[in-house]
Formats: structure tokens, C-alpha cells, sequence
């Protein structure tokens, strides 16, 4: 797939490419999944209700479809690019349109895979904040996202981390650079300071981390 030239997920070529072109420049993609997926397993009540904020051709809802249906759970993806929602293969129901408008009703699971950093900066926040709101009792908000380097020297390490294992997963130098220059304007990383101080970070692999933000049950 060619990267264009201002990253967009309306673009059809990248609709069409996406589930082959994120294992090939995120080779922990899967490895990712499955835990967000474990970690969700462990906290989706019976009856209860699940979210995939940017749930794309639906790679989380696929992989939860058995517990959704063991717990006679709900599940709605979320998903702005049209051209996206088009190619969903999962569970549930996929609602076309922006995050940041959608109503959301009192959820026990909401998963924000890889999504945040394509928000505005200025409208995270608020976002995270009606998100937490709604989140019942027990249930919690699931996070991945690329962050704001670690610091110093480290900050180094950990690209040159990632950057090693897309080269590893077989993708062309020159489709590593392009995507990544595509992404200028379109991509932002998440500062974890946003998250809040009860977020929990549960996976690591260079500038990408997952974090659980846990809703108690007395609460």
C-alpha cells in the first residue's frame, strides 16, 4: 500500500490496505490485540456493554466475539471514515461518525485502540473526561497509543526499537519513511499525563504503550 501524501483513513486505498499494512509497520500489533483483548475479557460484565472507539474493520470485536456472545454482551464500534465502516467484519454494530460528537451511554468497556492520537490535542481531554463519565461502576476505558518520547537517550532507543521491527516484519525502507512523512499533521502522540494518575500502564513496546484506566467497584 502507498501512504498518501496527508495520512487519511477516508482514503479508500488506505481502507482497502489497513489490516495488512498495520501488521507490517506495527509488528506488535497482534501481540497488542490479544492483551487489550485479555484484558477486556476479564472485566466485561454479563449483559454489559462495550465500546471500540475507531473500531476500523474490526479487529478488537473479532477477537472479543466469543466472550460478547458468553456474556450476552453489547458491542458497538464507533468508526468516522466511511470507507472504513464499510469493510467491518465483527460483532455488533458499527455507528458511522465522530467520536467526539457520539453520545455515549453508560458502558462497562470502551477500547481506544490506537484512535486518540488522530484527535485534536485541544479536544482530548474533554473527550477522556465524557468518556470517564459514562463508564459504569467496575468497568474501565482500555487505551493504546503511540506516546511522547520517554526522554533523553531512552527516547532514542525506543524508536530505533520500533523502527528495527518494522524492518524485521519485511517492509521496504522507503514504505517506512513515506508513511511516516504522511503522517505529519494527521498523527500527534498522546502526553500519559492525560490520562491521569490512576491510568495503568500495562504494555510497552518502544513509543507505543496500552493503558487501563479502571472504574471501582464501590465507586
Amino acid at each position: 500500500m502507498r501512504s498518501p501524501p496527508e495520512w487519511t483513513f477516508a482514503s479508500e486505498e488506505v481502507a482497502a490496505h489497513v489490516d495488512g499494512h498495520v501488521r507490517g509497520q506495527l509488528p506488535w500489533y497482534d501481540l497488542f490485540s490479544d492483551a487489550v483483548v485479555e484484558d477486556a475479557r476479564h472485566i466485561i460484565p454479563e449483559d454489559g456493554l462495550v465500546y471500540d472507539v475507531g473500531c476500523s474493520t474490526g479487529n478488537i470485536g473479532r477477537r472479543l466475539a466469543d466472550t460478547l456472545e458468553a456474556k450476552r454482551a453489547e458491542f458497538i464500534g464507533i468508526e468516522k471514515s466511511e470507507s472504513m465502516a464499510a469493510r467491518y467484519v465483527g460483532p455488533g454494530r458499527v455507528v458511522v461518525g465522530d467520536a467526539l460528537a457520539y453520545e455515549f451511554e453508560r458502558f462497562d468497556v470502551a477500547v481506544v485502540f490506537l484512535t486518540l492520537m488522530f484527535f485534536p490535542v485541544s479536544e482530548r481531554g474533554e473527550f477522556l473526561r465524557r468518556l470517564r463519565s459514562r463508564m459504569r461502576p467496575g468497568g474501565a476505558i482500555i487505551i493504546v497509543e503511540k506516546t511522547l518520547p520517554v526522554g533523553g537517550w531512552l527516547s532514542t532507543v525506543f524508536g530505533r526499537v520500533t523502527l528495527r521491527a518494522k524492518l524485521a516484519s519485511g517492509e521496504a525502507a522507503s514504505a517506512i519513511l513515506e508513511k511516516e512523512l504522511s503522517l505529519g499533521g494527521s498523527q500527534r502522540p498522546i502526553d500519559p499525563a492525560i490520562l491521569g494518575p490512576d491510568a495503568v500502564e500495562f504494555f510497552r513496546f518502544g513509543d507505543f504503550a496500552g493503558y487501563v484506566i479502571a472504574c471501582g467497584e464501590d465507586l
